[in-house]
């Protein structure tokens, strides 16, 4: 099988911080939440009334089988939507979105939300372009998942979370420690497996512990992404 060598990244048509500024012109059916670490922002199963829009931090998307397995399906961080189910129609949320760090979002009622894009061109535009980039995102897991093995998921899976504060030209990218599990969670692995890998990747330079996880870029795109 093939494997995939270009690395799951953040578009550059991902949301700017200028849908920020068009979000703060809403008055009505809006307000900003502070969200503590390991908090929740919504639970699945809860009704879906609001979307919501990340000024800082860092929030976790994961699904709970009926069984209580955990699976994550993407982290969000700055200039992210999350929620969108409700403007739909979802009646329930099918997700459970958690904060990793201190996070601060907008919360945007249903109602003034779509009145929103319905009056405002522009964010209607990066609204759209952020909906666009999550599923190619979404279409490159699942390729992810499929053609390449645990270890090149748990990099592409190093890689993204390299980019959420935008600094891509970076060599370097610190972002913070997410425990094993996890990361396990995230690539589709044991905790076993992960841990041997980090602790392959660390030997090879590839990335280093320092309070937060640094990840050298450059490097583990070469070296461990690349033919």
């Amino acid at each position: 099988m093939p494997n995939l060598k270009k690395p799951a990244s953040r578009s550059k048509m991902t949301v700017d911080s200028y849908v920020g500024a068009l979000l703060r012109g809403i008055t009505a059916g809006k307000s900003v939440i502070n969200v503590e670490k390991g908090a929740r922002v919504f639970s699945q199963g809860a009704k879906t009334d609001a979307i919501y829009f990340i000024e800082t931090g860092k929030v976790k998307i994961s699904v709970i089988s009926t069984g209580g397995k955990e699976a994550v399906l993407v982290i969000l961080g700055p200039h992210d939507f999350l929620g969108e189910g409700c403007l739909v129609g979802q009646p329930l949320r099918i997700s459970t979105a958690t904060a990793l760090e201190a996070s601060m979002l907008f919360r945007v009622e249903k109602r003034a939300m779509l009145l929103a894009l319905s009056n405002q061109p522009k964010l209607s535009e990066k609204f759209i372009g952020s909906l666009l980039v999550r599923n190619i995102d979404l279409e490159e897991d699942l390729c992810d998942q499929l053609f390449n093995h645990s270890e090149k998921r748990l990099a592409r899976v190093l890689l993204k979370l390299s980019r959420l504060r935008e600094h891509d030209s970076l060599p370097d990218a610190k972002i913070p420690l997410l425990s094993h599990e996890t990361l396990a969670e995230m690539v589709g692995t044991t905790r076993a497996r992960i841990t041997f890998f980090m602790n392959k990747f660390r030997k090879l330079g590839l990335i280093d512990y320092n309070g937060d996880l640094t990840v050298r870029v450059e490097l583990l795109t070469d070296v461990v992404l690349h033919d």
